[in-house]
């Protein structure tokens, strides 16, 4: 959508972006591009009433989530938020926050961004038109399903944002977009960053090249199928899959571990090869598809995923680089990353703050996100920007 365009629909409110601490320095990119974006729309739109408060120096909204002493805590909004269409940032995964308990300082976990989230909702107290959550990793994603006597967590956690008033929740990648079937009439949507992912490998891999005999894309497992289906169809490359033999007579940190990595697909011989998946946990899973695909004489392995949790550190990924294993690994900025990541050769980080901005700009206006769900037309123009068609 066009600038002039975007003036020819009024917005739903007054627009208010609250980045919670967790997710600040995102949050100060993503309010960066708005207030550009919106200095230079400038017609006789932007002085009626309709427009109040269309153009700022800022449109993030202070808030906080100060604890007491026995690390009980409660969400604070310094500013009125009345009208507001609302955009709350969060992520869940930040644990370079702490807080103190008794003298002892915690760790923030997943549960503790959650219910600061909450809070935050709380203290808007219904005054705001609409709130929408940005969630990057949707809270419990890994949760969506009930194989024995267990809780739903992630099921749980949507209908207790929609039952406080949340109008809708945007994630990325989510584990199994299937879980929005706990709240069949809200709105759900989940994004997958692949234009930002080729965009960071054509900006910074100079002589990469997307063609069918120089590279493939392998999924590490069935869960990871459909975005490999989804990047090697855009990219006209072929597809190939490694699935899990596992043992399910034992249970080993809460899951059946892993006995082997099967392999369908066609020859990988001298091929680049991208292994894609939505997230990197201990990264056992990477490191170990990688093996395989170099045994099959496969060339140079790019990693990427769409949220780098590094739960093990980043060891094994140190090792695999300095073997010639791995040559680049690439995850989004939409979740808390270790300066120590940062300053790793082998490390990109595909930046989501301007498609972040993007989606807040075009939902004030009510206006349709389709094209920005589907990116196909933009990464094909991309493509022919550095001659890769």
């Amino acid at each position: 959508m066009s600038q002039e365009e975007f003036l020819e629909t009024i917005p739903v409110g007054k627009l208010g972006v609250i980045a919670l601490k967790s997710s600040q320095e995102l949050g100060e990119k993503v309010n960066n591009y708005l207030v550009s974006w919106r200095a230079k729309r400038d017609n006789e739109h932007t002085s009626t009433i309709a427009f109040s408060g269309y153009q700022a120096d800022s449109f993030l909204i202070d808030s906080n989530c100060p604890r007491f002493g026995s690390g009980e805590g409660k969400g604070v909004i310094t500013e009125s938020v009345r009208g507001y269409d609302l955009y709350i940032l969060v992520d869940v995964t930040n644990y370079s926050l702490t807080y103190t308990v008794c003298g002892h300082q915690n760790h923030m976990s997943p549960d503790d961004h959650f219910q600061d989230l909450k809070r935050i909702i709380a203290a808007a107290g219904g005054k705001a038109r609409r709130i929408t959550v940005i969630m990057p990793f949707l809270y419990e994603s890994r949760q969506h399903k009930r194989s024995t006597r267990e809780s739903l967590d992630c099921a749980m956690a949507l209908e207790e944002l929609y039952n406080m008033g949340v109008e809708s929740v945007v994630t990325f990648d989510a584990h199994d977009p299937r879980v929005q079937n706990a709240v069949p009439l809200k709105t759900f949507e989940t994004v997958k960053p692949t234009y930002q992912f080729i965009k960071t490998l054509l900006r910074n891999v100079p002589d990469i090249e997307f063609k069918p005999e120089k590279m493939i894309i392998i999924s590490p497992d069935e869960g990871a199928m459909e975005r490999a289906v989804y990047f090697a169809n855009v990219l006209g490359l072929d597809m190939g899959l490694f699935y899990k033999r596992r043992d399910y007579t034992k249970i080993v940190n809460g899951r059946n571990p892993i006995v082997a990595h099967e392999y369908l697909g066609s020859d990988l011989s001298g091929k680049d090869v991208i292994i894609i998946d939505d997230m990197i946990s201990s990264g056992d899973s990477m490191i170990e598809v990688a093996t395989e695909v170099r045994k099959r004489g496969a060339g140079r392995i790019y990693v990427c995923a769409t949220f780098g949790l590094f739960t093990d550190g980043l060891a094994r990924f140190d090792e695999a680089y300095s073997n010639g294993l791995i040559y680049r690994v690439v995850t989004t900025n939409s979740i808390y990353q270790t300066p120590e990541l940062l300053s790793r050769e082998y490390y990109l980080s595909a930046d989501m703050s301007k498609y972040i901005a993007l989606l807040i700009d075009t939902l004030n206006h009510d206006q349709s996100i389709s094209e920005l769900l589907n990116p196909t037309d933009r990464i094909h123009r991309i493509l022919e920007k550095y001659n890769q068609n």
